[in-house]
């Protein structure tokens, strides 16, 4: 079962960061569009370069940048928590709790996963909330005109996969708790890294 949780946290992970990737692109090539856009309206360059000033005004930004941005980042967001659970990539802060036996540390790892798998679950229960009801409604975007709940719906799918991989490590939690055994980072025989 780790192996399997691992293997989807990474995919996960590694589709968020493709759609980052794909963001970041789009953004460029928008802003690429818009400076190329101003330089075509600029006086010195009209006169200097007219071919090349007519050329520049034919460019601009990319239709709907910000609408691909708002529903791309929103689904890399969900998509990186599995990966970051897994390896206890949460930010926590130590300072009070170090002095505590091994466990009293045990039993606040425990506790955390716990509430975070239960605000996970909350957050993906909303988000299909969200997504049928922007689908009952039929919103669509300002500029691309592609229906709201799309994005809603592959946050939703995200979201879903990280509530599997919280509640699979909040069992874990409570596993090593009472065996004193970390299921996580302790390798099986066989087990990739």
């Amino acid at each position: 079962m780790r192996n399997l949780m691992l293997r989807i946290g990474r995919l996960m992970a590694m589709l968020g960061g493709l759609v980052l990737v794909g963001l970041v692109v789009i953004t460029c090539v928008s802003v690429l569009g818009r400076i190329g856009n101003t330089l075509g309206h600029n006086a010195w360059l009209e006169s200097a370069a007219a071919p090349l000033a007519a050329l520049f005004r034919h460019l601009g930004p990319v239709r709907g940048d910000f609408e691909l941005v708002e529903a791309g980042v929103a689904f890399a967001i969900f998509a990186f928590f599995p990966w970051c659970q897994l390896k206890r990539g949460h930010a926590t802060v130590d300072l009070f709790t170090q002095f505590l036996p091994q466990t009293g540390q045990r039993f606040l790892a425990m506790l955390w996963e716990v509430l975070l798998a239960l605000v996970i679950a909350a957050l993906t229960w909303r988000l299909i909330v969200g997504t049928l009801d922007k689908a009952d409604n039929g919103e669509t975007t300002f500029l691309l005109q592609f229906p709201v709940w799309w994005g809603f719906a592959l946050c939703a799918f995200a979201a879903t996969v990280a509530s599997v991989v919280a509640l699979y490590v909040a069992a874990m939690r409570v596993r090593e708790l009472f065996t004193g055994v970390d299921s996580l980072i302790a390798p099986e025989a066989g087990a990739e890294h």
